[in-house]
């Protein structure tokens, strides 16, 4: 059973910064990707970054120049947030992607909340 669990989630003032960490457990096979997706009350979910197996980044179009992702240790992906506006306010999740899997991962979520 493959677990992702999330943490770094908070309080944060506008202009301050977070990081966000996951750590995926248990029988896992070649990655593909891993990433973070976010849900604002009343908004769908949407991509926020991803990293592949192979170092590629991919973001939002509203978060680029302010956060960064990156594969930090075995089977762990962080997302290093600054300059934080109110807007991105949302319940973060991990996910992850194994090659020869239909469907991801999730984690539960983790929540962050940018207000002064």
């Amino acid at each position: 059973q493959v677990q992702l669990v999330e943490s770094g989630g908070g309080l944060v003032q506008p202009g301050g910064s977070l990081r966000l960490s996951c750590a995926a457990s248990g029988s896992i096979f070649s990655i593909n990707v891993m990433g973070w997706y976010r849900q604002a009350p009343g908004k769908e979910r949407e991509l926020v970054a991803t990293i592949s197996s192979g170092g590629t980044t991919n973001y939002a179009d509203s978060v680029k120049g302010r956060f960064t992702i990156s594969g930090d240790a075995k089977n762990t992906v962080s997302l290093q947030m600054n300059s934080l506006k109110p807007e991105d306010t949302a319940v973060y999740y991990c996910y992850m992607h194994t090659i020869g899997r239909a469907l991801g991962y999730w984690g539960q979520g983790t929540q962050v909340t940018v207000s002064s």
